[in-house]
């Protein structure tokens, strides 16, 4: 009993540990985000700035050269004009070269400032990469840590196989929270980002330039914010498509594979035998996962030009092929990543079906899954 309390206590400290660890790597991960996107703000305005004094610049350059030709006539004839007006002259040529040369002295500082804070800005994304990839691994430790191995074993009855993937499990779990993580990033909330931005941005805009260029810079904003929401509709769709409660699975599917096809370029066919008709909640979902997790592994992995998935609603039981003609596997072989087919195994168990799998080197994969009906 001793040894138990000793052992629990030595993983629980571990657990703290590293749930601290995590913590504070998240912690840098925020302050790096908050960092980049005020670094952003700071080399627009910059970027505006240096654009300013080359106008400035340029304007002054032009004013200069007038300057140094009156200052040329007024010396070519210098006994036509008065005394006032040659002073004048030699004053005016020396206060737009000081003028100029203060310009370009600005112009190189705000270039330097610019060009620092891009490389700044490089450096923090790379920092933000690395954490981001610190905390995946770290979480990975966790549920390591924190799985009761002891009753998966029991639940499994022995099966070896669970010691072998459950590491496996955890990490794709954890790589599609960070793939979605990563979605949102990049995508809606990166344009959210600019759209905070540019929205800084309208007023200076407004003041500098008058309202028609603050307008233009509105239809922008109100374009990103519109690309943003179909981005978030797609990666919401692609976690769980509200079709699916709606329309039912038939419906569904042929929308899903059809944006699947736009998206991938693989030719993708749907068919569906029999009535369309609805079928119980948790049966949708299940066929709607196995047609999504097959079509992805064959994209991912198979190399297909084209997937055909075919469908049959019967009395007692739905039947769901899934054929592509990719590169194909040997079926002897353990595939490094299988995890997928054993989750989709997995799933067939639960609902009492039946799933087989014939693949062959070059000669694409089909998939063949019956389930039954159980109202």
């Amino acid at each position: 009993m001793a040894n138990n309390t000793t052992l629990d206590d030595i993983l629980k400290k571990m657990v703290d540990t590293v749930s601290d660890s995590k913590e504070q790597v998240f912690d840098i991960t925020e302050q790096s985000r908050n960092e980049y996107s005020q670094l952003q703000i700071e080399l627009a305005e910059v970027q505006m700035q240096v654009a300013a004094v080359i106008k400035n610049t340029d304007r002054t350059e032009l004013h200069a050269r007038f300057a140094r030709n009156r200052l040329a006539e007024v010396s070519k004839n210098f006994d036509k004009f008065t005394d006032e007006e040659v002073r004048t002259a030699y004053e005016q040529a020396n206060d737009f070269r000081v003028k100029l040369a203060l310009l370009k002295q600005e112009e190189k500082q705000l270039r330097e400032r610019r060009d620092t804070l891009e490389r700044r800005l490089i450096a923090i994304q790379d920092t933000i990469k690395k954490a981001e990839a610190l905390v995946g691994q770290i979480t990975v430790v966790l549920n390591y840590l924190t799985s009761d191995l002891q009753q998966v074993n029991e639940m499994v009855q022995g099966a070896k196989k669970i010691q072998e993937y459950g590491l496996q499990i955890i990490e794709a779990q954890e790589e599609e929270r960070k793939r979605v993580s990563r979605e949102i990033h990049d995508g809606p909330a990166q344009m959210m980002a600019n759209v905070l931005l540019r929205s800084e941005l309208v007023e200076r805009i407004y003041r500098e330039k008058g309202i028609e260029d603050a307008l233009l810079e509105i239809r922008d904003l109100r374009s990103m914010v519109k690309n943003s929401l179909s981005e978030v509709r797609r990666i919401i769709y692609d976690l769980r498509p509200m079709a699916l409660d709606d329309l039912g699975v038939v419906p569904t599917l042929t929308k899903y594979l059809k944006n699947f096809q736009e998206r991938t370029g693989i030719t993708i066919s749907f068919r569906n035998f029999g009535k369309e008709e609805r079928l119980p909640a948790t049966l949708e979902i299940a066929l709607f996962r196995f047609v999504q997790e097959a079509v992805q592994n064959a994209y991912k992995h198979a190399n297909p030009n084209e997937v055909q998935v075919k469908m049959e609603i019967k009395m007692n039981k739905v039947l769901l092929v899934v054929k592509d003609d990719g590169k194909g596997f040997d079926l002897n072989e353990k595939k490094e990543g299988s995890f997928g087919l054993l989750g989709m195994k997995e799933r067939v168990n639960m609902l009492k079906g039946q799933l087989s799998i014939d693949s062959k080197i070059n000669r694409g994969t089909t998939i063949m899954i019956a389930i039954p009906i159980h109202t």
